[in-house]
């Protein structure tokens, strides 16, 4: 099984900089979910994995992440698609000190990898920071750095269709 893992905030939605907290606020980037049918369609299963540092800040809560997650999962299958799984680190280490899930550690790819027995090699990370690269890396996945709020390329432009 091979896969793309997907940051969240910047490569997904819009990334105001400070926390997107609310349904409200979660704007789907222009391009994400065309480019993103495209990977599904060559087989790969997309996974979102994305630090959410701010329910350990109290800016909002487990329940606004999911509800955030159930709204992109309906445009996603609006668009012909499906997310395979979602996994955030609800961790801050200045709120809740240092835990092995949050990025730049590897440890939610290497869940995904584990359940869905992906093929690391076979698979890729899209993420706008350097500390996704790391965790794309740290679980044997190729990561790919994008500019933030810019769609991630499709598999023609990085020749793998």
């Amino acid at each position: 099984m091979k896969a793309v893992f997907l940051d969240r905030d910047g490569v997904i939605n819009h990334d105001p900089g400070d926390y997107t907290r609310s349904v409200k606020e979660f704007h789907i980037l222009p391009g994400f979910l065309e480019k993103a049918k495209e990977w599904y369609d060559l087989g790969y299963i997309l996974v979102v994995i994305t630090n959410q540092g701010g329910i350990a800040k109290g800016l909002y809560g487990a329940s606004n992440v999911e509800a955030m997650h159930q709204y992109l999962q309906g445009k996603c299958i609006e668009a012909g698609f499906r997310i395979q799984d979602f996994y955030f680190c609800p961790h801050h280490e200045a709120f809740s000190g240092k835990c092995l899930c949050r990025k730049p550690g590897s440890l939610m790819v290497e869940k995904a990898i584990h359940t869905y027995k992906i093929t690391p090699q076979d698979s890729i990370f899209f993420g706008d920071k350097d500390r996704d690269i790391v965790c794309a890396e740290g679980a044997g996945v190729k990561g790919f750095k994008i500019k933030v709020n810019s769609v991630i390329p499709s598999p023609k432009e990085l020749n793998m269709a």
